[in-house]
């Protein structure tokens, strides 16, 4: 059984809080090198943090919106026409991925979609609660709640004898307790310290369903300025740009 460690490339919400990253988490084992998420900026995070994209094999997007795929096309740009890759890639995430990535790329890259690749793309629409297996990794999606145009998932990824469960984006949902249950890590986003609106959980409520969550390690992450505020006050570990823990 082999060492498993997560980056946190972009520990931010959509709007900068804290001068953070987009959404991206690298995670890498002798078998898999893993972005899960990949925000706008993502790209930029990479080469801050000294992480080749040439090495990523998959990318396992959460749902469909900026800040959590909109780096997906610069990443494509990037691999063809300055990294010269060659090497194949998996884009996985919820049905309706490929379409949306491709609209992305013509509306920020016109004709890019189209346009003559070095390497193969592989895109993997998974369907919900179901175990998909993608070369080392198995990968389940659960839904959960917030709307993105398409279905948002939080997933569990089970890797080299190891179980990674992340969220994505979503207010509290019963969903999230068999997606953490028994996981070596959890990461999960908590935008707000209290309730403020839907769509994103908040500490408070986290709080109190912190036990049935059943799992090892949590590891909070998309916090707004208030919650950025009060991370020396928390009662949780929390990410930050750069991070890096081993499973």
């Amino acid at each position: 059984m082999g060492e498993v460690s997560v980056r946190f490339l972009g520990s931010g919400d959509a709007f900068g809080s804290g001068g953070r990253f987009q959404t991206c988490f690298y995670v890498r084992s002798d078998a898999a090198h893993l972005l899960i998420d990949c925000g706008a900026s993502s790209l930029v995070a990479m080469k801050r943090f000294g992480i080749d994209p040439s090495l990523i094999d998959t990318i396992l997007i959460s749902h469909l919106h900026g800040d959590h795929f909109g780096g997906v096309p610069f990443f494509i740009m990037y691999s063809n026409y300055v990294a010269r890759r060659s090497k194949p890639l998996t884009i996985a995430g919820p049905p309706g991925l490929k379409t949306r990535v491709l609209e992305a790329m013509e509306v920020l890259f016109p004709d890019s979609s189209r346009m003559d690749l070095g390497f193969g793309i592989e895109f993997v629409e998974l369907p919900d609660e179901t175990d998909a297996r993608i070369s080392s990794l198995v990968v389940t999606p659960y839904s959960v709640m917030h709307p993105s145009g398409a279905p948002a998932y939080a997933v569990r990824i089970s890797l080299d004898g190891k179980i990674l469960a992340y969220s994505g984006d979503t207010e509290w949902t019963d969903a999230l307790i068999p997606v953490a249950r028994g996981a070596d890590l959890f990461v999960c986003e908590c935008t707000h310290f209290e309730n403020a609106s839907g769509s994103h959980l908040d500490y408070q409520t986290l709080m109190v369903h912190r036990r049935e969550l059943e799992c090892d390690r949590i590891i909070l992450t998309h916090m707004n300025e208030d919650m950025l505020r009060r991370i020396g006050n928390l009662d949780a570990e929390s990410a930050e740009d750069g991070k890096s823990v081993v499973l």
